[in-house]
């Protein structure tokens, strides 16, 4: 049995806070429009630099890398700043989508981590000496496992497709993660460089995947919400650390491993749109992402680690694969589309 969901629409939270004395740098009635994954822009965070600025802060909300790139791509130039991870910041910059950041308006940069300092060492942040983003937060995608139904720690992403756990999966609804977790169970040398052979084959494991999947998730609130009203043996965890905490929050009995083929892991940066009406203060916005009280709110109520706090890292031994620009984006959206409309593996 599985079910597919329609990703939930984009929710806009407005924020309209009245301040009689407006900061210089904007008038009153100015906007800032940002486009946030879940978590990294909370009301009461959005309301502090609201009331410092004088300014409204609009906060559209995307659930995944393919809603994202719709967004940006096709939405006419709604979004001033925008959350996006090093691997697909990489398409933004080759259309200009995004724009230079100037690093003399992040001066919260000096408080990142020492890993964090030097961005020219970090894939996907610099690039011809330029940089276009800054790093926010970050998390691997292993695998949350229900305890009373999995007696023993899953070892292989091949869980996901064990007869035994048929209608007991979730797995997340976006075309770039699965065909690289096909890929990593394929043994390819590169899941995000695929032949277009080799992303066929993926495509007809993913058909075998829907088989056992209940749902394909979009947000880590409703991954929760389907674990708690239904006998979940297993989740892949899109949103990494958060999933695991959302849940244990919630009084499941789960627990985490990292298959022997590795995990995919994510570094989340904030970026500016070729759109921005005032860069000034989009750059005002990813600074206040670095103060430290702004990173601890993002680590202490959702899970995630920041850039300035230490967390714990992966275990010795897990194998760690940070994500990396895809060989054609398109042509998995096209191939994940076919998946999910119910086509067969004969159609792969």
């Amino acid at each position: 049995m599985y079910l597919f969901l329609v990703p939930r629409r984009s929710i806009i939270l407005l924020s309209t806070i009245f301040v009689l004395t407006a900061s210089p740098l904007v008038s009153a009635q100015e906007v800032l429009r940002v486009l946030s994954w879940d978590g990294y822009a909370d009301p009461e965070i959005v309301a502090i630099f609201e009331k410092r600025t004088g300014v409204t802060v609009e906060v559209t909300y995307t659930d995944s890398d393919d809603d994202l790139w719709d967004k940006l791509n096709k939405g006419g130039g709604k979004y001033d700043v925008f959350a996006v991870n090093t691997a697909e910041l990489q398409r933004y910059i080759d259309l200009g989508l995004s724009v230079p950041i100037s690093m003399s308006s992040i001066s919260n940069h000096a408080q990142q981590l020492p890993r964090f300092q030097d961005y020219s060492k970090i894939a996907g942040i610099v690039r011809d000496g330029i940089t276009y983003a800054v790093p926010y937060t970050y998390s691997e995608m292993g695998l949350i496992y229900n305890r009373k139904l999995v007696k023993t720690p899953p070892l292989s992403i091949a869980a996901m497709w064990a007869p035994k756990y048929r209608g007991r999966v979730l797995a997340f609804n976006a075309s770039n993660h699965n065909f690289s977790l096909a890929g990593m169970l394929m043994g390819v040398e590169n899941p995000f460089k695929m032949s277009s052979s080799e992303l066929n084959k993926a495509a007809q494991l993913l058909v075998k995947l829907r088989r056992n999947v209940l749902t394909f998730y979009t947000t880590a609130d409703e991954a929760t919400q389907w674990f708690k009203q239904y006998d979940i043996a297993l989740v892949f965890a899109n949103y990494g650390t958060q999933q695991v905490k959302a849940l244990k929050d919630a009084g499941a009995d789960i627990g985490y491993v990292i298959p022997r083929e590795g995990a995919l892991a994510w570094l989340d940066c904030w970026a500016i749109s070729n759109a921005a009406k005032n860069q000034s203060l989009a750059e005002s916005w990813i600074n206040y992402m670095l103060e430290k009280s702004v990173s601890e709110h993002l680590t202490s109520v959702h899970g995630l680690a920041n850039t300035i706090t230490p967390f714990p890292d992966s275990k010795p031994g897990d194998k760690i694969l940070w994500l990396e620009p895809l060989e054609n984006p398109a042509k998995r959206k096209a191939l994940w589309d076919k998946i999910l409309s119910g086509q067969s593996i004969e159609a792969f």
